[in-house]
């Protein structure tokens, strides 16, 4: 433990709350939203209509995460779209008063950024009131120590004025998530558990047949951490402790804001436990400013962002900590996007990876349990290098059937998306384990985009148990032998009489491509019942989601084949292919693509988070502009203000040729529709 934190003083809450201020109803009329910002306090009444499935993107758009200290409590809420209307603007509610926030369902979904519940925090919200909200997020704001409720008669609890017992908003938790809530956060929290004045009991689950996703997890469990004691015979859903981390990562987003907590609560002069097991990227705004528009650069909001950069090299090189950086000499990009480089180089079998990041299960795609966490989280596991969670369920989706040669696993995903088990937010906070021969039949690649969707579905993680092919991944991707790569992944199935809260099973044969409507990936359908053709602005192939070798393999498939009929890109669209890594980039340049996509009017760029957050090429820049893209989420302004269909990376291709959303079959012959 650092020597800054064997006096440190920390004490429990009082036993009762008083929240003194207003209370802010996040209601899909943006008049009633600005009449609360006006002065005028509602009675809580159904007749509101709260908004659903707010963002992070809503809560706090990206540019406003290029903030990473109190200055972001001007901001909270100012992506929220109500109706075609932004009712909110900077500092309004800070003014107002609020001291609580209310919504409908699925609130924080998507980024696991913690500047969403921190702008909140610093605006003076101390209480989040929602239907059902989904997981990193709430764990941010307990991390915080902003409360969270689903219990809707506490509104009017607050409005009287009452002292509302503590107990009120620990009621169910487990032992873990109680104590950081009594402690007011986690960093208290783990201080006291380090100091010895919180002893946590191990599971006393009894031997069970387990999921593959349960069996990781127990294996990883913190028995004593002060003993070094890792691992347990038995998890099941609803324990709740800390594990052991294999490795931790986080970008430029999120480490600047965790090495001030780090600095301030730990000491300027602390070293992290176990730096070679961190990893950082500098991967998300390196396409910044060619991106951000004239009147974000006379705000200063340039030079904000560019110290977040700054801020984190300086750290890492202080502790030793890798660091894959941006590219140098005057090209924008970097070395990777981050979740493409965990996947190629460091993710093994049977892992227990944290990032910060929604897409972190990325990785799971080879057999581990990787999950997204927000900022308090990677600054404390830099301490104690474990991570708190409960054992979630799990849900199984058996994807069964040959698949036809257009479909790919991303169709598989927005399939799974619209599912109403999945829509109406049941997955919330589950393990998600893929299977079945169409998944088995899937190359690592693809079966990432799958794990990686894990966050729209609004799991925890996704993972597919590891097979042959993840043994030839290993072998081509980390030069193991053979032998190594097969006794990695040795043992790593699910038992056959584990248990499921639900089972969704999916006909391969039966999925046709796919389109996502703009304004949320669940809003599938297949393209060939649109009413009638989209015509596209911006096609955008690329992101962590669809950045990978095989991805590269269908765009260059679709293009070549346009290319053989003296096709081009369609002269009204924008087309950009954006790759993961250079490892990726340089697959391209062996097989002749980077030369391929020039020829047809593609735009090639290197590797970056770019237009996926709004950073970068591919953004839209008027509310009338229509892009198609191979991204993983459109949220309302998730990249740019325009309408933003998600696709596969054939259709995405395809389109780019055509200028309309189409539907790309083997031998069509492409060309542009007008």
């Amino acid at each position: 433990m650092p020597r800054t934190l064997q006096s440190r003083r920390v004490e429990r809450l009082p036993e009762l709350v008083r929240l003194q201020g207003r209370i802010l109803f996040l209601a899909a009329d943006a008049a009633l939203v600005r009449s609360q910002l006006e002065g005028q306090d509602l009675a809580w009444t159904p007749a509101i209509g709260l908004r659903d499935n707010i963002s992070t993107d809503e809560i706090t758009p990206a540019y406003i995460c290029y903030y990473y200290d109190e200055t972001l409590g001007d901001f909270p809420y100012l992506g929220l779209k109500c109706g075609e209307e932004f009712p909110i603007t900077r500092a309004s509610v800070k003014r107002g008063g609020f001291v609580a926030s209310v919504s409908g369902k699925r609130r924080g979904k998507g980024s696991s950024r913690e500047q969403s519940p921190y702008a909140e925090m610093c605006a003076g919200i101390k209480l989040v009131i929602a239907e059902n909200i989904e997981r990193i997020y709430r764990e941010n704001c307990q991390n915080l120590g902003v409360l969270t409720t689903t219990d809707f008669s506490i509104i009017e609890r607050v409005q009287r004025g009452e002292a509302i017992p503590l107990a009120a908003f620990t009621q169910g938790e487990g032992e873990i998530t109680r104590g950081i809530i009594e402690y007011g956060g986690l960093f208290n929290f783990n201080v006291a558990r380090l100091q010895g004045k919180v002893i946590l009991a191990r599971p006393d689950t009894a031997p069970r047949p387990m999921t593959l996703g349960e069996k990781i997890l127990a294996r990883h469990w913190v028995v004593d951490p002060a003993q070094g004691k890792v691992g347990v015979p038995a998890v099941k859903p609803g324990d709740e402790g800390f594990v052991v981390t294999d490795i931790r990562f986080s970008h430029e987003y999120v480490t600047p804001m965790a090495a001030i907590f780090f600095e301030q609560l730990v000491g300027k002069d602390e070293q992290v436990s176990d730096p070679a097991s961190i990893l950082m990227f500098r991967d998300h705004l390196t396409f910044l400013p060619e991106a951000m528009t004239p009147e974000r650069v006379k705000e200063g909001l340039l030079d904000v962002a560019l110290q977040l950069e700054k801020k984190q090299r300086a750290f890492a090189a202080k502790q030793g900590i890798k660091l894959y950086g941006e590219l140098r000499l005057g090209h924008h990009g970097s070395e990777a996007i981050c979740h493409s480089k965990i996947l190629e180089g460091h993710a093994e079998p049977g892992m227990v990876i944290i990032g910060s990041d929604s897409h972190t299960p990325h990785a799971g795609a080879v057999g581990c349990v990787a999950f997204g966490v927000g900022t308090t989280a990677i600054f404390n596991s830099w301490i104690t290098k474990d991570v708190r969670l409960t054992v979630p369920e799990t849900v199984k989706v058996v994807v069964r059937g040959s698949k036809p040669d257009n479909v790919t696993a991303k169709d598989f995903m927005l399939e799974v998306l619209r599912h109403p088990y999945v829509k109406s937010g049941q997955a919330i906070g589950k393990l998600v384990e893929y299977c079945g021969d169409a998944v088995e039949s899937l190359s690592v690649d693809e079966r990432a985009t799958m794990t990686n969707m894990t966050a729209e579905v609004g799991g925890f993680t996704g993972y597919v148990a590891p097979d042959a092919k993840t043994v030839e991944y290993l072998v081509e991707y980390r030069g193991m032998s053979r032998a190594e790569a097969a006794r990695r992944c040795a043992g790593l199935a699910s038992d056959r009489d584990a248990e499921y809260c639900e089972v969704i099973e999916l006909d391969a044969g039966a999925i046709r491509p796919m389109m996502a409507l703009p304004g949320d990936p669940g809003n599938g359908q297949d393209i060939g019942t649109a009413a009638q053709r989209i015509r596209v602005d911006i096609a955008y192939a690329g992101s962590c989601t669809a950045g990978k070798k095989e991805d590269m393999d269908m765009y260059a498939r679709v293009l070549a084949e346009a290319a053989e009929r003296g096709a081009r890109v369609a002269p009204w669209v924008r087309f950009y292919i954006q790759c993961g890594s250079q490892d990726v980039k340089r697959y391209c340049e062996e097989r002749g693509y980077l030369e391929l996509f020039q020829k047809v009017g593609a735009t090639f760029l290197e590797p970056s988070c770019g237009a996926c957050i709004n950073a970068g090429p591919g953004v839209s820049k008027t509310r009338d502009e229509v892009t198609i893209s191979a991204i993983n989420r459109n949220f309302p302004g998730r990249s740019g203000p325009g309408q933003l269909y998600l696709a596969n990376p054939y259709t995405v291709a395809a389109s780019a040729i055509t200028g309309y959303i189409t539907e790309w079959q083997a031998g069509m012959a492409l060309a542009p529709a007008e």
